[in-house]
């Protein structure tokens, strides 16, 4: 008979220098964020385009020549190019886009940007992807929980979940947040559980999502 095999817990590694983006390549590691901040010029371009008051919901696929190729999002906030700061917005999408796409040598990618006023997913989960991208540009960021902190088998069940806040970690706005899925390859039953925020009453989200699509 063969001896099972033991798997290493699910990690969640977080830093202020870029280079924890990579850590999400260790079998262990289901998720990494890079505590970022953002510059005035793109995080007050993201306030004004909230302030708008207008609803925003893009979705497009990008498809690269090759992982090093320059992503085109020229089209993604056209309606806004009066709004200071909107060429550093577009240039940080790019520049997420393409790291992205280099770090998991990705041709094609999924991008939505969208303006959420509730939590789009309120219940924990995982997603069934291979990896996903995910930063507030304004507004609350995603929330997730440590591995054990909920049984798997229970996801679903909000009479699981936890209520207390101390075990819930959040992202800030403008932390880039690398999240395995369960058809990440060596990830099977190991994706990250988390879930959307529900904003403050009165206020709004800027979340861009990027997933790995081949």
């Amino acid at each position: 008979m063969l001896a099972p095999v033991l798997r290493q817990p699910r990690q969640q590694v977080s830093s202020e220098q870029i280079e924890v983006l990579g850590e999400v390549l260790r079998d262990e590691v289901n998720l990494a964020v890079w505590q970022r901040q953002l510059s005035a010029q793109v995080s007050g371009f993201a306030s004004a385009l909230l302030a708008q008051g207008a609803p925003l919901g893009h979705a497009s696929v990008l498809e690269l020549a090759n992982p090093d190729s320059t992503p085109n999002v020229s089209g993604l906030v056209d309606s806004y190019r009066d709004l200071p700061g909107q060429p550093a917005f577009l240039q940080d999408v790019s520049w997420l886009v393409g790291a992205f796409a280099c770090l998991f040598d990705a041709t094609r990618i999924g991008l939505r940007l969208r303006i959420l006023d509730k939590a789009m997913c309120p219940r924990f989960h995982v997603d069934h992807v291979p990896v996903r991208l995910i930063t507030s540009y304004a507004g609350v960021g995603s929330e997730w929980l440590a591995e054990g902190v909920m049984a798997r088998r229970r996801l679903g069940d909000p009479t699981a979940e936890p209520t207390d806040a101390a075990l819930i970690e959040r992202a800030k706005a403008g932390d880039v947040m690398l999240v395995k899925g369960e058809k990440c390859i060596g990830n099977e039953g190991g994706g990250l559980i988390h879930r959307s925020p529900q904003p403050p009453a009165g206020e709004r989200r800027l979340l861009l999502t990027l997933d790995w699509l081949a």
